[in-house]
């Protein structure tokens, strides 16, 4: 009897050691495909997680690190538009004009910190260079294209429940308080037909009709169908959580701190957490992007764009309509139970202080637009850095002068909006598949810049 219990428990000692072992070669293994994973996406953002994605649907199994969380940066706190109508570029012969207005104003929609910065000096000698009518309609139809290939795949995505993010697509509502800038709208308006661009043109009483919260002040408005908007945290995280299930990992908290390369390759990413041997590596850090390039070898002309959002609870019987002020830079997004109110564009480097007079810039303006309180029920006042290239176009592709990285930034703006078609398209290049979409006029390649 005595021996029999004895065997028993000899055996049960050797099943416990070996249930052991198996789950330390078992984490050894995740060890070492996170350590040698084929694709190594650096940021959680937006762009980084439609990236997982659709490598994830490829067969890959991705793994995405950040110095933060997932949709801790730009993604969390914007506006949440996906927009076919925003297609014209920044950079437009008539905003030169404007902008020399607003540079000395710190409540104006443009600011820029006065400071000694070479790289924003380069980067606006290239937006300048860009601000003409040939590149603005060279720019608007790739962006257009974009825009409706991002919104098609947002309707697939979100048919999942596992992706519930509020996506809905109601349209976007363009209102003005100053004539002059409506007729001017309504002719730029015109232009844009040619590009079978869908908008109705409201005067005061129609607006008042789609939106009764409209102030007296709105003398028209313009609607556009084709827009759609959506709670912009909820789909990321949604989306990551679905790439996880289809075999992407996510190492957060993980910072980047420099790499090693050899024959065109990147061999080793140095991190706060280790270091990572990759297949391939995806750069979507958007405005973080060129501190790594440059220790890369190369430039990125973007500029860290300052932007911020006010979030308060959303007044019973509001409409499900994103509404743009136009005069104002400023849009307002339903996102279930509150609103969003974001807006500006601040070039200071990368500084993430929140200057209090843009966010007063935010608050007035919608009491020009509305009859609403700006600071009723306030939940959030936030603020983000969106990577901000001098053409208005994404910077999508394979580098120039490294075989194994793809690049995936300067988004500006719109990173939502196009967040689905630039993971579809990074997921083909990285595959060796052709692109859905011609991406030269995206490629790294088109900026030539390279530092020794």
């Amino acid at each position: 009897m005595v021996h029999a219990i004895g065997s028993v428990l000899e055996l049960s000692r050797n099943g416990a050691q070996n249930q052991s072992c198996r789950r330390a070669e078992e984490g050894a293994s995740r060890r070492h495909m996170q350590n040698k994973p084929d694709v190594l996406i650096l940021g959680a953002g937006v762009i980084g997680v439609c990236v997982a994605y659709f490598l994830s649907e490829k067969g890959y199994r991705p793994l995405v690190i950040d110095k933060d969380d997932v949709c801790a940066g730009s993604s969390y706190g914007n506006a949440g538009l996906i927009v076919p109508s925003h297609v014209t570029p920044l950079a437009t012969p008539g905003v030169l004009r404007q902008a020399a207005q607003w540079l000395l104003d710190a409540e104006s929609p443009l600011y820029i910190k006065p400071r000694l910065d070479l790289s924003l000096l380069d980067w606006t000698v290239r937006f300048l260079a860009a601000a003409n009518e040939s590149t603005v309609h060279r720019t608007i139809p790739i962006l257009l294209e974009l825009n409706r290939a991002s919104l098609d795949l947002y309707q697939q995505l979100t048919v999942d429940p596992g992706v519930d993010c509020g996506f809905q697509r109601r349209g976007g509502l363009f209102l003005f308080n100053n004539r002059q800038e409506f007729a001017k709208a309504i002719a730029e308006i015109e232009g844009l037909r040619r590009y079978n661009i869908d908008s109705a043109i409201l005067d005061a009483a129609a607006v008042q009709t789609m939106m009764p919260a409209a102030s007296p002040a709105v003398v028209g408005g313009i609607y556009h169908p084709e827009d759609a908007h959506l709670i912009p945290d909820r789909f990321v995280l949604g989306l990551m959580q679905r790439a996880r299930g289809l075999g992407a990992q996510l190492q957060s908290n993980t910072e980047v701190l420099g790499f090693e390369t050899s024959n065109r390759r990147i061999t080793r990413v140095l991190t706060t957490r280790g270091a990572f041997h990759p297949e391939q590596v995806v750069l979507a850090t958007g405005a973080w992007s060129p501190n790594l390039a440059r220790q890369l070898g190369f430039n990125l002309p973007i500029q860290p764009a300052k932007g911020y959002s006010i979030t308060v609870e959303r007044p019973e019987g509001f409409p499900e309509l994103p509404l743009h002020f136009v005069e104002s830079k400023v849009v307002l997004t339903p996102m279930g139970d509150r609103l969003r109110f974001a807006g500006t564009l601040e070039l200071a480097g990368l500084d993430l202080s929140i200057n209090a007079r843009r966010v007063n810039a935010i608050r007035k303006a919608v009491r020009r637009y509305l009859t609403i309180d700006p600071d009723q029920g306030l939940v959030e006042i936030w603020r983000g850095l969106r990577p901000l290239a001098p053409d208005s176009r994404p910077i999508i592709g394979r580098s120039p002068r490294l075989d194994n990285l793809v690049l995936a930034t300067g988004h500006g703006m719109v990173g939502v909006s196009l967040g689905p078609i630039t993971g579809k398209l990074v997921a083909q290049v990285v595959s060796g598949d052709r692109p859905d979409f011609d991406l030269t006029p995206l490629h790294p390649d088109r900026f030539r810049t390279v530092v020794s």
